[in-house]
């Protein structure tokens, strides 16, 4: 997720989630009740015999998902990947260029940046760490990161900070025009550290009081990666590597650290200039999206990484229910819409299926993955906008239409 390095915190599921999640999202009452169990063992939990069965997801509409993915000009796309999984059907597309400059087409196997993706990551291990008893959800963040937020702000528990519910002051301009492409251009090697970008919300009251709203804030995941450093004494990148990457094998996932190019063979993002020419805007330094942003991927890793999440393979129970547990009802957005946030997900509900998972954007990248909670249907897709603006929702729109309608 990214409008501008650092303006973008503020912003509630910016273009790409604008129509799958916005205008979508379930009634409060009916999400607030956490959805049924899986078990801690790998697999779907047995279902009690009096609980009403899990609504069936329709058939795969192949010649729908194509049509989906295969329009690259609403709005201008330089590519697009989508892989379909789970127990109701599996499909694998690709569109487009990977690279302009060769003519490479796109394939299923090139990673891309993954944007707020990244965040899933976060929240898991944090939640892991809250299983080993080595912090409490509840303990204010205050306490466990001494002297990083002013001493004036209201205690912030952990839990808040995962759902979203902080109430963090908004961040201070960025010292560019977010609205310049030749401006973001100039800037893509700036290098930030995570200090930096708390120090920017550390000034100004806070929005709301902690946990009586919703707002969607990278600021919050920022805080979370420097607490997973502070309670492993590693970086929290190599804390994702231990416990996620290496035990799943995703080979093809990481955080790049101060290493502005991705390495793989990859998908190139592009970004439309002032003056109509298209500037290859792959190479980029992702610190100001540190903790919250910056991971790089591809739909294979990430389709076996929501698998694992969802299956238990991460998480016990009682941390896993967390990750699928809305606030109370009570708890709005700050726009009066339901709150649609959770630990580390959000919540699509589209044609009366119910997704969970979560958004991610870069500049030129643009991605998601969901799944309904008992993996009828998993979705992994990524596409390369090279315009920044509310248009990216119709790719949403469209894929979401082919997987949810029968």
């Amino acid at each position: 997720m990214s409008l501008s390095p650092l303006s973008r915190r503020a912003v509630v599921g910016a273009a790409l989630s604008g129509a799958v999640v916005a205008a979508t999202a379930g009634p409060a009452g009916a999400a607030s009740r956490p959805a049924p169990a899986l078990s801690s063992g790998g697999g779907p939990a047995r279902r009690n015999p009096s609980a009403p069965a899990p609504d069936p997801v329709p058939p795969l509409n192949v010649p729908a998902l194509r049509a989906a993915l295969a329009d690259l000009e609403h709005p201008e796309l330089t590519a697009a990947q989508l892989r379909v999984s789970g127990s109701a059907g599996r499909w694998c597309g690709t569109e487009g260029l990977a690279d302009r400059a060769t003519g490479r087409a796109v394939h299923e196997r090139d990673t891309f940046r993954i944007g707020s993706i990244t965040k899933v990551f976060v929240a898991t291990v944090v939640l892991q760490l809250a299983a080993e008893r080595r912090l409490s959800p509840e303990q204010p963040v205050q306490r466990l990161l001494p002297g990083l937020l002013p001493s004036g702000f209201p205690p912030i528990t952990v839990a808040q900070l995962l759902n979203h519910t902080s109430g963090l002051p908004d961040e201070q301009d960025p010292p560019y025009d977010p609205s310049s492409p030749e401006d973001i251009a100039r800037h893509r090697y700036d290098r930030w550290t995570p200090e930096q970008l708390v120090a920017r919300v550390s000034h100004g009251p806070m929005k709301f009081t902690p946990g009586t709203k919703q707002e969607y804030r990278g600021i919050n995941y920022v805080l979370l990666a420097l607490l997973i450093e502070r309670l492993t004494g590693c970086r929290y990148g190599e804390a994702i590597a231990h416990r996620i990457l290496r035990p799943l094998d995703l080979r093809h996932t990481a955080v790049p650290g101060d290493d502005p190019r991705i390495h793989w063979p990859h998908v190139h993002g592009y970004m439309r200039m002032t003056d109509g020419s298209l500037l290859d805007i792959t190479k980029f330094d992702q610190s100001d999206a540190w903790g919250e942003g910056e991971m790089i991927s591809r739909t294979g890793d990430l389709d076996r990484f929501l698998t694992a999440l969802f299956s238990g393979e991460l998480l016990p129970h009682h941390e896993l229910e967390r990750m699928f547990t809305l606030p109370p009802d009570e708890v709005r957005m700050v726009d009066g819409t339901p709150a649609r946030y959770t630990a580390g997900l959000q919540i699509v509900t589209l044609n009366g299926i119910t997704l969970w998972g979560k958004t991610g954007e870069r500049y030129g990248y643009s991605s998601a993955m969901f799944a309904t909670r008992d993996q009828q249907r998993r979705v992994v897709f990524s596409f390369n906008p090279t315009r920044r603006d509310a248009t990216q929702a119709q790719v949403s729109q469209r894929i979401a239409e082919a997987l949810t309608k029968a």
